[in-house]
């Protein structure tokens, strides 16, 4: 098992400080997220000096997280998000980091859900064509406030597609929050499951609409989901890559960020063994 710290649980930290961060409270690897690896790009950063950094602390760098709004799929639209996708599996590649996540957001909530499943289909297998170029792989997160949402679904995106670069991350929150349960992780082929994010939250209340800060705004075991259950079943697969302590919580972002990743890998341990 390696440990990693997600970036969004240091939110407003840059990517190098998050390398240096976690370093120094204990953790095996990082989960960067793209938005602050394309900044640390865009203004200077390269990945060989972004590598330097990340060996110079014995850190692997596990997955980028994450190519969003996978589900644009005409003219200009798409072709922008392949360039996206382009760009982080090279990215991806040069950091020696095998994974990128990959997740659909809402912008074809209102098309029927065949063709949901169509579009996303067709997008998923371009991108993984791409990752075939870089030997790069890519996690599917399925969020549970759009139409691309089930546990399910990720799955049958799997099988259509058929390539072998092509997984799940079982994201506690997410799948919980979509009707998933326990019981449906421990029968997974532990060879579809590219990372777990360890997290919590709870269910909108009847007329709350579905606002992650407030939802997701729990460290792990504060929240509705029975976190040793999780645990335990993605452990029951046989799983035994990449744990990343995701932490999505505006309340904690205020806080001092070397005790919030602290905390987070302690809690995850405390989980994990």
């Amino acid at each position: 098992m390696q440990k990693a710290l997600h970036g969004i649980s240091t939110h407003y930290c840059n990517i190098v400080t998050d390398a240096r961060i976690a370093k120094e409270t204990g953790y095996d690897s990082l989960e960067l997220l793209s938005s602050k690896l394309v900044r640390y790009l865009d203004n200077g950063g390269t990945t060989q000096k972004l590598k330097k950094i990340s060996d110079s602390y014995g850190l692997s760098v596990g997955c980028v997280n994450a190519l969003l709004e996978i589900e644009r799929y005409q003219g200009e639209a798409k072709q922008t998000m392949l360039k996206e996708a382009t760009r982080l599996t090279r990215a991806a590649a040069e950091l020696e980091c095998p994974t990128v996540q990959i997740l659909a957001l809402d912008g074809i909530d209102d098309k029927p859900d065949e063709t949901v499943m169509d579009i996303i289909t067709e997008n998923v297998d371009a991108i993984a064509k791409i990752g075939q170029e870089y030997g790069v792989r890519y996690q599917i997160e399925v969020i549970a406030f759009t139409k691309f949402r089930t546990l399910e679904q990720g799955l049958e995106v799997i099988r259509r597609v058929g390539r072998d670069n092509v997984g799940m991350v079982i994201d506690f929150w997410h799948l919980y929050a979509s009707g998933s349960k326990p019981e449906d992780i421990a029968r997974l082929d532990k060879n579809l499951i590219y990372g777990v994010h360890f997290c919590d939250g709870r269910l909108p209340k009847p007329g709350e609409a579905w606002d992650q800060m407030v939802l997701r705004n729990y460290m792990p075991g504060e929240g509705e989901i029975d976190i040793q259950a999780w645990t335990d079943a993605v452990k029951a697969t046989g799983y035994d890559g990449l744990w990343s302590a995701e932490l999505f919580s505006p309340n904690r972002w205020e806080y001092d960020l070397y005790e919030i990743a602290t905390e987070c890998r302690e809690n995850m341990t405390r989980y994990t063994g």
